[in-house]
């Protein structure tokens, strides 16, 4: 066996030992010690000392000054709360999804950034013959996709220059690839409340229209977007997508608790 090997197997076995240490704590115990955490894993109590300072370094668990035992963190329930955020934003999308389909004939995404890539938490497909395929949970740009971008736009700084570090990759000729650009590309999206992707991730005769979803603390987490052929939805018809995708963005948003003002 291979020095990196060993290394490697230690990573997982210590990362192993952290998560069933986390999945320990209970409501009916809150709180634990060392000690108890070491004869219930049968581990060493130096191994869970060193375990427990990594977690709690990060926010997973916290350390009572009296008691001397631990309790789960802050990051945990950071944790729970995306989650919870986006199974109640499928619940409350979904039928306001399916009726934009149904009414504009075109495909429409839920869609929420998962580190730089742009995921598709929901997909209801177009009933007309030409239409669009994506797939649930798998990872596209989000620099040159409307749902992407519209997320993008209200993100911290360090977020997009995460995304520019990445690389702006041309998947045509109409994406976008020069910083700068792309910048103040995101700086119009925000000020004009969405997003267009006309042709840059996939063939020209396509575009796609977005609106940012905000949850209840008024924090913009995800995308509503409509995709369809341009002679479809081409300048004739774009305004009033636009303000179509933008009100059923916005009506998403408040079901989530989010108060316009």
């Amino acid at each position: 066996m291979t020095k990196n090997s060993v290394s490697n197997n230690y990573l997982l076995s210590s990362v192993g030992n952290a998560l069933h240490i986390l999945k320990s704590f209970s409501t009916a115990e809150p709180e634990k010690g060392i000690r108890e955490l070491a004869k219930e894993l049968d581990l060493s109590k130096s191994a869970i000392h060193r375990l427990m300072a990594t977690l709690a370094s990060e926010g997973f668990v916290v350390k009572d000054p009296i008691s001397q035992k631990y309790r789960l963190g802050v990051s945990i329930l950071a944790l729970s709360h995306i989650i919870t955020n986006h199974l109640e934003l499928h619940k409350e999308a979904s039928p306001i999804l399916e009726e934009l389909a149904d009414r504009t004939g075109h495909t429409v995404h839920i869609g929420v950034l998962e580190d730089v890539k742009l995921v598709y938490l929901r997909i209801v497909e177009a009933k007309r013959p030409v239409r669009i395929y994506a797939e649930i949970g798998k990872r596209i740009p989000s620099y040159c996709t409307g749902g992407g971008k519209v997320i993008l736009a209200y993100q911290n700084e360090e977020k997009i220059e995460r995304v520019i570090e990445e690389g702006l990759i041309p998947y045509t000729e109409k994406t976008i690839t020069e910083a700068n650009v792309f910048r103040s590309h995101l700086e119009k999206i925000k000020q004009q409340g969405y997003a267009l992707s006309v042709g840059e991730f996939i063939e020209d005769d396509y575009v796609s229209v977005a609106a940012p979803i905000y949850d209840y603390t008024g924090k913009v987490f995800a995308s509503l977007s409509l995709v369809g052929p341009s002679n479809s939805i081409g300048e004739g018809k774009l305004s009033e997508y636009t303000q179509t995708i933008k009100r059923a963005a916005m009506e998403v948003s408040e079901k989530l608790g989010y108060i316009h003002r």
